[in-house]
């Protein structure tokens, strides 16, 4: 006869199973997102930046990364002024992260009077490096960057260089080329990497420091030619085009980074929620196409602590840019 103490045991064991199943299936993390998250974008629409948000947000739709939707906000103010404010006046809030440029540790530099210091945001994750060329408008007789050094030594303050804004990542470039070779162009801001490429295009300016992702279309479409890229090695997406070392200026090699931050006084919980999220959209398909597609670097993945070291070196870097330029003292 069957030990009925065995019996019951049987009896339980699916129950066990089905509990333990309950609890798999739910939330890994002790914190998830309750409302709709605010993806703040600290540069306008249709830059780099915003294109990177916005394929972001699709990508964690797409693939179900968050039982909450991601909502891209730009604030491009102030050369991302407006934005840093706005993360800097919601600490402790669990719902807001933001996507950056270099300007996240220009502005606050430049701006001390704004009472932001980014040494207290809370870092989630890196997403890419993404890279710089110096482009004309295919209609232009220039071909190489000594055509362009001549051209414009020749043009100087009438030679129209088109930048997102003063301390902005293309401003610093334009003042490496104006140290390095010895001219002086007039720096004409705009509000955001997008429109400067469409200026270019349009014959408002004469030259831009776009990223690829914002001069692409253009390029492909015959519009826009790239000079050099200020990268260390030939870009895939841009075999012909040579680097500023070949060029014989290996000092003139710059990135950007493009990684999430969230407020001051994030919770903890919250941060390692956000850290698993976006490293499952740097580690899906989409994104990595993407990078490979536009001339962007995202081969090394940087989270948390890591990142905030990371942020610490590159704000000493631009201040040391800044200071330079005679931006600051």
């Amino acid at each position: 006869m069957t030990n009925p103490s065995i019996l019951r045991r049987l009896v339980l064991l699916p129950m066990v199973a089905l509990c333990s199943l309950a609890v798999t299936a739910g939330s890994a993390f002790a914190w998830e997102p309750k409302k709709p998250v605010e993806f703040i974008i600290m540069a306008g629409t249709g830059g780099g930046a915003d294109q990177m948000a916005r394929l972001i947000q699709s990508i964690i739709q797409k693939n179900n990364f968050s039982n909450q939707p991601f909502i891209p906000i730009n604030k491009p103010g102030g050369s991302g002024a407006e934005a840093l404010r706005y993360l800097q006046d919601k600490s402790g809030d669990d719902h807001i992260v933001m996507i950056t440029l270099n300007s996240f540790y220009t502005t606050p530099l430049q701006n001390p009077g704004l009472g932001v210091d980014v040494s207290t945001f809370t870092p989630i994750g890196r997403m890419a490096l993404d890279t710089f060329l110096l482009w004309v408008n295919s209609d232009s007789d220039i071909m190489s960057l000594d055509d362009y050094v001549m051209t414009v030594k020749e043009k100087n303050k009438d030679w129209k260089m088109g930048g997102t804004g003063q301390g902005q990542e293309d401003s610093l470039l334009t003042g490496m080329l104006q140290n390095k070779f010895g001219f002086e162009v007039t720096y004409v801001p705009f509000p955001g990497g997008g429109t400067v490429a469409k200026n270019l295009i349009g014959k408002h300016i004469d030259s831009t420091v776009n990223n690829p992702s914002e001069q692409l279309g253009f390029f492909e479409a015959g519009k826009s030619r790239p000079l050099i890229a200020f990268t260390p090695d030939r870009l895939k997406q841009f075999p012909d085009v040579p680097t500023s070392a070949e060029a014989g200026h290996p000092d003139l090699v710059y990135f950007m980074q493009r990684s999430i931050n969230a407020p001051p006084g994030m919770s903890a919980d919250a941060q390692a929620y956000y850290i698993d999220l976006f490293k499952q959209v740097f580690d899906s398909k989409d994104w990595q196409d993407f990078c490979a597609s536009d001339g962007i670097f995202c081969d090394e993945w940087l989270a948390g602590e890591d990142l905030a070291a990371y942020h610490a070196a590159e704000k000493a870097k631009h201040e040391e840019l800044l200071k330079g330029m005679g931006l600051i003292q």
